[in-house]
């Protein structure tokens, strides 16, 4: 049994760009709202998010990277122990051009039914691929949402 959070949203963009901003520290901070990514995305490399104060927040591996189509990420929270011990996730990033515009389909998952993890990123993504979305149509990324 398996547990998935999928999310498709249509970019007013370029593949490339995309995949720039889904990659390179400096536009990742701005759209994640001051927690930055390390990694050098190549497949068997080390990935993990930090928060401003030096606390990482996910940790894992690059299992796939083509750049500017795909990007596979094996996927662990770090912060929250009953998260943690769910063990390892993937998050897939599909680009795909169409038309004027860039389909990004983003696919979470894990080997376990009922996955809390899961539920916590079917909370967070969608307020984190509308705010890179912002960025890359407006320029600015959407205003930080309050925990509710």
């Amino acid at each position: 049994m398996s547990d998935r959070f999928v999310y498709v949203t249509y970019i007013r963009t370029t593949p490339e760009t995309l995949w720039e901003h889904l990659t390179k520290p400096e536009f990742i901070r701005v759209y994640w709202h001051d927690i930055s990514a390390e990694s050098d995305w190549k497949p068997g490399s080390s990935w993990k998010l930090i928060y401003p104060d030096g606390r990482v927040t996910d940790t894992g591996e690059i299992i796939e990277a083509h750049p500017p189509r795909r990007l596979i990420i094996k996927w662990r929270n770090e912060f929250r122990p009953e998260l943690k011990a769910e063990g390892y996730s993937r998050a897939t990033f599909l680009i795909e051009p169409a038309h004027e515009t860039v389909k990004l389909t983003v696919t979470h998952e894990i080997d376990r039914a009922g996955s809390k993890f899961i539920e916590a990123v079917s909370q967070g993504w969608p307020s984190v691929l509308s705010s890179l979305k912002s960025l890359l149509e407006t320029g600015k990324p959407l205003p930080r949402q309050k925990a509710a």
